[in-house]
């Protein structure tokens, strides 16, 4: 597991019983390189990763899909993969966010998740399929942090549960895309204040930040 994640006070029956990156590799999710994921903040409105010292890490929304959606099932069906998309590129983001100052910690290190809210794109008044919608991005965190709609999952029992979040899933909105999820996780606060002492709390990286990371990953 993660160097920080093992000195946490989790119950041992809940402790997850695989490593993290073993599930990535099977989920064929692509983590890129440093070049292409870790970038300065310089000119930019918002963050896309944001660490609190006392261990919260929230990620902003992503929006993904190329249509509104509706109940008919081939749009839910789109709805769902594009919601899986998402889960794989905020998956990546992550793990950039917690390795990219050297610190120690990766995506073992995750505690467990904390909250998702997932807004979906439908100008349908009696649109009711936005949690099977959203349910596309819950199963493939699930699938990567454990929980009991992962494709690990035995009759519902994984081999961890710190995929499984609290959750809402809202439809209603407008745009020419699917769907905009976000998610909170948390990890060790110990790594949190490592990550804020040697680089800043917020990803993209302040331009001073960036420097300095850029000259550790050389």
């Amino acid at each position: 597991m993660g160097r920080f994640y093992d000195a946490e006070p989790i119950p041992a029956e809940l402790k997850r019983n695989f490593n993290v990156y073993d599930r990535i590799k099977k989920a064929g999710i692509n983590l890129g390189t440093f070049e292409e994921h870790v970038t300065s903040l310089q000119g930019r409105n918002i963050a896309g990763t944001v660490f609190h010292s006392g261990g919260t890490v929230y990620l902003s929304g992503q929006g993904g899909g190329q249509y509104q959606m509706s109940d008919d099932p081939d749009k839910v069906k789109h709805g769902q993969q594009a919601a899986a998309d998402i889960a794989d590129s905020m998956i990546t983001r992550l793990h950039w966010a917690l390795v990219c100052g050297k610190e120690g910690g990766d995506l073992n290190d995750v505690l467990y998740t904390m909250k998702a809210l997932g807004m979906v794109v439908s100008t349908d008044v009696d649109f009711k399929s936005g949690p099977a919608v959203v349910n596309g991005f819950s199963g493939r965190w699930q699938s990567v942090f454990g929980g009991g709609i992962s494709d690990s999952a035995v009759n519902g029992v994984d081999g961890g549960w710190s995929g499984v979040h609290a959750r809402s899933a809202i439809g209603g909105f407008t745009g020419r895309f699917s769907l905009e999820p976000e998610i909170i996780v948390a990890i060790p606060s110990a790594l949190a204040q490592a990550i804020i002492m040697n680089r800043g709390w917020v990803m993209p990286l302040p331009p001073t930040m960036f420097e300095k990371v850029k000259k550790l990953n050389g």
